[in-house]
């Protein structure tokens, strides 16, 4: 187990969302009433919803507005959602998944094959990407519930598969099917987690020049902006300095 990697994901720019937030909103929303409908719609005997609602509520969605989700998926003649996974590659070779839920598989594809044309990539079958990536449960908590060494200790005792700790927070990471049973030991010491979900995290970094990362970037902007896709995830890796500069 590690106590810090070097590769960081980019699903988790903060920045980038922020500027975003009616469109993460409507996102948030959509992941919710979809966990709710294809499972319970109590956030307690239904993990996946439990970690939608508190990604929602990490970045200040209203309880109103959540609420309202959860009570959209009980209603008769809603959509039904389907999840979809595109996997491709953008410039300079890097991979990118890009995750979706969608009520119309036809429209998400050409959207999202649009974007990558866009940009100088191309989509890739099922499984062209994915074995670059490790498929894992991610617990994220706030830099001050916890010290790197006590997170790590704790993460280790639930049964965690590897923690990362920076001055922005805590990721603990584990396999997707221990997601629940980890989080749920990490909250009763450290309180609700920030997020809990299913991710995938790099194996290692793709090293881009800061033209290629440019093209990623909006590559990467263009298919969080539509509707349908739920989160995006990519290998590239460049210097922070570079990353920070061409994300502002």
């Amino acid at each position: 187990m590690a106590g810090h990697s070097k590769f960081k994901n980019i699903q988790f720019r903060k920045g980038a969302q922020d500027k975003k937030r009616s469109k993460l909103f409507s996102k948030f929303a959509r992941e919710i009433t979809a966990a709710a409908k294809m499972g319970l719609p109590d956030p307690a005997m239904n993990p996946r919803l439990r970690g939608a609602i508190q990604a929602a509520r990490a970045q200040n969605m209203p309880k109103d507005n959540i609420e309202r989700a959860i009570k959209k998926s009980q209603e008769a003649g809603g959509a039904n959602y389907e999840d979809m996974r595109y996997e491709g590659f953008g410039a300079g070779g890097v991979g990118v998944i890009v995750e979706a839920l969608t009520d119309n598989r036809n429209r998400t594809a050409s959207e999202v094959r649009s974007i990558f044309s866009k940009f100088g990539g191309n989509l890739g079958e099922t499984g062209a990407v994915s074995f670059m990536f490790d498929k894992l449960g991610a617990i994220e908590f706030d830099a001050a519930k916890a010290t790197p060494e006590a997170m790590l200790e704790a993460a280790i005792d639930a049964g965690a598969e590897d923690c990362e700790s920076s001055g922005e927070g805590h990721l603990v990471y584990c396999h997707p099917d221990e997601l629940h049973h980890v989080a749920k030991a990490l909250e009763a010491r450290f309180g609700e987690p920030r997020a809990a979900r299913i991710l995938w995290r790099p194996k290692s970094g793709v090293p881009v020049d800061e033209e290629a990362g440019q093209r990623l970037l909006r590559m990467i902007d263009g298919l969080e902006d539509l509707d349908d896709v739920q989160d995006v995830y990519s290998n590239f890796e460049m210097a922070d300095e570079v990353l920070e500069r061409l994300s502002a």
